[in-house]
């Protein structure tokens, strides 16, 4: 503020609207003079716009009204805007929660509370010190000033007023400056390369002694743990031969402890040996779940950020450059100034700029997906050192932190992926690795070593070599002449080259690609190419004229299709080859320059040619190999086929797959190449078939560990819990699985007999809508929320947090929150699946079934026995990991009930040995199940219902 004009004194200014809430059958609206008003659905819905109200999470409240999205006042962004970075539900109750104020019950007490969390947000506002309300001020008065063309921020006048801005503010000049936060973020600074780590090894009792510190004293003595964590110790022990990694398969039954089990020795190495081991996993859960476990070992902030990153893909992190190029736009686009304001406070709080970590999820849902995660760099056009902010991006800062850390969390398709480069962006690749969730070994390799020669793959590659090529596009997207035109100006070689790329890119396909695949319209070779693809799909697939996906054997191609890859295979040569050259130029600069080149340069031309080489070079070449192979046979590694994407009964994408049939071998092949040992584990390792032999050897091609020179070290420990005592499952027997009304009822009642708490399966996005449709109405009359992945207005990972902090809820969800789920406690006491999970009889499938029921041993589905002994596996592990979820630590119980009453009794080894799978009638385990968990405390008492 201008020293000669004194703030005014801060006033808490709550907005004189209506407060909106909704429920299932209807809603609520508390006044400003303190009137309720009960409305039903459809008139809430037709007053809301009108009201401008107050309301939490605008999408999910749009969504149980009926109606689109509305001007309102959602509190959540004022909590995101008073709050940056810190977590909270976004519901009434997580408002409350966060706040520090009791919870409320029913819609009535949430519309009150509301308001009290209102006033007390502003308050707080009102009392920041110093810097941090001088950087609220800013953004508070840029995005009120910005958001007037489209009628202004709701909370603007409240939240300046409470940061005592009023009258001609000097902000007023300048309505972005507030808005440009990278300027005051720290700048990270280069250091020496660390030398390479120790060989020395662990042995079993510094694991031990370094578990017992971990758990503190006092812990529960878990004898199960310390075995676990000597047997994984074998995985940090010297490589005795080059390429020949030590190999640990560790299977660890829920309660084990695996994952501070697996932190002992892995920290004794890191600390003995001055090394890093990297910790990946499949889910995003997992990942926040290692972190907070890391607190044990490093509890001082401090010293856990120096020893501990968390590491995922450069297309997670906040781009600063995307996010100056979206404020600049702001005159143009006044409604992306609140989520860029909102973004803004949060980059100045976040720890690391991790869109997916501290970044709250459900921001995604209030606003444009562009304007939030869409400022992430998601196509590779980082032009790294030349980036006037290069020195403050906060991947580049992750990436250097995590060369020097001693832990690293990250994920299984990062690790791949830079195991196939080589290295990519953190220098040598580790020589220690833990790939938690090992069950997931596969499905991450398949995705990270498949090719998709499709519309969408193709379209991107020419946005990332040619830019934005639309006046009036939204893309940001720079192109390849803008991040390396300066570095080959003085070149001949080099600028023919990158001229010839912005010319051979036109092969791909161009804006509006889609509309002219769908009009049977195709410009250029590439889009002639899809088109025939299309149509070999449309008349060879079955269920063409329903809502989902086709697909078609890439075999015997209709007419012209054959010519059409041979034109596109030539056009696609046409391009690599000035990519080529382009790299090629740019190597000879780093040559002939080596003595007079500056550090960044080095380092920004580096960049750029493994970015040609990963973004384009690659898949280039495996785009010509399936090219070629259109009209003879398939190499016996892989398996071809056509496909035609579709969302809701809409084409959305058109091509050529290629998948591994085995995935895990190139997967193998690349991380073993690097490693000098590798602790694979997991809950779920083996299916429990019966066959132990069997099992492992199913378990050791799902892990790669049958394409290394060296056997694993097996090592099974079993789970402490008592399950036959903990828990309870049914088969119901009486109810038609393809009767979506009797799905929905056995639904409803199986929730009420467990009061809540309830996890519902479906193999199927539309058998959950539809069940959802019909019992949601029956879930509110008894108090029992009701959420649902696809129906919410919510992203997966928000609505597990919602399930886990409410005792009585229940979700519905497919695989995606079968595999997130970690809830604890009775907030997850029942399982329901609405059929048995299947695999899907796709092509793939078919292929790999084939392929591994052939094969001495088994495949991913292991251990031989014939195409049905496949299935059964693969069947069997996602049974066995879904009932994994009911029990997860001592005190829990549950029931896990299938509505199949064709489950074949074959697939009941994968429950715990003892485990009794009971047969009855929906009417005996509705009451059975309510008996079971009333008696062991897990469900609500009449009392509390009522």
């Amino acid at each position: 503020m201008n020293a000669q004009q004194p703030a005014p004194a801060p006033r808490i200014l709550v907005p004189p609207v209506p407060v909106l809430v909704a429920g299932v059958r209807g809603a609520v609206v508390f006044s400003p003079d303190g009137r309720l008003e009960a409305l039903s659905r459809d008139e809430a819905a037709r007053r809301a716009g009108g009201l401008r109200p107050m309301v939490c999470h605008l999408p999910a409240t749009a969504a149980r009204l009926g109606t689109k999205p509305f001007f309102a006042h959602d509190v959540l962004e004022l909590y995101a805007f008073v709050r940056p970075a810190r977590f909270c539900l976004p519901t009434v109750r997580g408002l409350a929660d966060a706040i520090g104020i009791d919870r409320p019950e029913g819609l009535e007490e949430e519309a009150r509370i509301l308001v009290a969390v209102t006033r007390r947000l502003l308050a707080e506002l009102a009392h920041l010190n110093g810097r941090e309300q001088a950087d609220a001020r800013g953004v508070a008065w840029g995005v009120t000033r910005a958001a007037l063309g489209v009628g202004g921020w709701s909370w603007g006048p409240s939240v300046l007023a409470a940061l005592g801005v009023g009258g001609d503010s000097p902000h007023r000049a300048s309505a972005a400056a507030g808005l440009r936060v990278w300027e005051r973020l720290p700048k990270w600074e280069e250091q020496a390369p660390e030398p390479a780590p120790g060989t020395r090894s662990v042995n079993p009792a510094e694991a031990r002694q370094r578990l017992t510190r971990l758990l503190g004293q006092g812990a529960e003595e878990r004898p199960q743990q310390a075995d676990y964590a000597s047997a994984a110790t074998a995985a940090f022990a010297p490589r005795a031969e080059p390429g020949v990694p030590n190999l640990v398969l560790a299977e660890a039954g829920t309660g084990v402890g695996k994952t501070l089990g697996y932190i002992a020795p892995a920290s004794v190495w890191a600390e003995k040996n001055k090394g890093t081991v990297w910790i990946s996993t499949y889910t995003r859960n997992l990942q926040r779940q290692l972190d907070r476990e890391l607190d044990r070992l490093f509890p001082d902030p401090a010293e856990k950020a120096r020893r501990v990153v968390v590491r995922k893909g450069r297309e997670n992190y906040l781009c600063l450059l995307n996010m100056e190029e979206a404020v600049g736009r702001l005159p143009s686009r006044p409604q992306d100034a609140v989520p860029l304001g909102l973004l803004a406070r949060w980059a100045l709080c976040t720890r690391d700029g991790d869109l997916g970590g501290d970044f709250p999820g459900w921001l995604v849902d209030l606003f444009d997906r562009e304007a939030t995660l869409g400022l992430a760099d998601r196509r590779g056009e980082c032009v790294h050192s030349a980036c006037p902010h290069y020195l403050r991006c906060p991947i580049e800062r992750t990436i250097r932190r995590a060369r020097r850390a001693e832990i690293v969390v990250a994920n299984h398709a990062l690790v791949m992926v830079q195991a196939a480069l080589g290295g990519m962006e953190d220098a040598e690749l580790p020589s220690r690795y833990v790939f938690d969730e090992g069950h997931h070994v596969f499905d991450a390799a398949d995705g990270a070593f498949s090719s998709h020669l499709c519309g969408h793959e193709t379209a991107d590659l020419r946005r990332w070599l040619l830019g934005a090529e639309s006046e009036t596009s939204r893309s940001r997207a720079r192109g390849l002449k803008l991040r390396a035109a300066d570095l080959v100006e003085t070149d001949e070689a080099g600028v023919a080259a990158l001229e010839g790329i912005l010319t051979a890119a036109q092969v791909l396909p161009g804006p509006a690609w889609g509309q002219r695949l769908a009009g049977d319209a195709p410009f250029g070779p590439t889009e002639r190419f899809l088109t025939l693809v299309r149509r070999q799909v449309q008349a060879r697939a079955f269920g063409v004229d329903g809502p989902y996906s086709l697909e078609t054997p890439a075999e015997q191609p209709i007419a012209g299709l054959a010519e059409a890859a041979v034109g596109l295979d030539a056009a696609l040569l046409g391009l690599a080859t000035p990519l080529r050259a382009l790299c090629a130029a740019l190597d000879a600069r780093l040559d002939d320059e080596a003595a007079e080149i500056d550090s960044s340069q080095r380092l920004r031309i580096d960049a750029l040619v493994r970015g040609i080489q990963r973004r384009a070079l690659l898949p280039i070449a495996a785009w010509r190999d399936m090219l070629q192979g259109i009209g003879g046979p398939t190499p016996p590694e892989f398996v071809d086929w056509f496909g035609v994407e579709r969302l809701y009964g809409r084409d959305i994408d058109v091509g050529m797959h290629r998948h591994w049939i085995d995935p895990t071998r190139p997967f193998a092949l690349s991380v073993a190449d690097s490693a000098h040992g590798l602790l694979i584990t997991s809950a779920t390792l083996r299916d429990g078939s019966g066959d132990v032999e069997a099992d492992w050897a199913a378990a050791e091609r799902r892990t790669g560990a049958i394409h290394l020179p060296k056997p694993p070290l097996r090592a099974a420990v079993p789970s402490p819990f008592d399950y036959a005592d903990a828990t309870r499952v049914f088969v119901v027997s009486d109810v038609r699985k393809d009767d979506l009304a009797q799905v929905a009822a056995a639904y409803r009642e199986l929730f009420f007999a467990a009061g809540g708490g309830a996890l519902g399966l479906f193999t199927a996005v539309s058998r959950l809508r539809a069940v959802h449709e019909r019992i949601a109405p029956a879930l509110d009359d008894r108090g029992i929320p009701l959420l649902a992945q696809h129906v919410d207005g919510m992203d997966t990972s928000t609505l597990v947090e919602i399930f886990r902090a409410e005792e009585d809820a229940c979700l519905l969800g497919t695989d995606a929150v079968r595999d997130g789920v970690d809830v604890p406690g009775r907030s997850l006491r029942l399982i329901v699946f609405d059929r048995v999970p299947w695999p899907r009889p796709d092509i793939l499938h078919k292929a790999r079934r084939a392929a591994f029921a052939a094969s001495d041993g088994g495949g991913e589905g292991g251990g031989g026995g014939g195409p049905r002994a496949y299935d059964d596996r693969i069947t069997r592990l996602r049974l066995k990991q879904a009932f994994g979820r009911l029990v997860r630590r001592a005190g829990d119980a549950g029931v896990f009930v299938l509505l199949d009453p064709m489950m074949p009794s074959r697939l009941e080894g994968a429950f715990p040995e003892g485990v009794q799978v009971q047969r009855a009638g929906l009417a005996d385990v509705v009451r059975l199940t309510a008996e079971f968990l009333t008696a062991r405390g897990h469900t609500r008492t009449v009392d509390e219902e009522a």
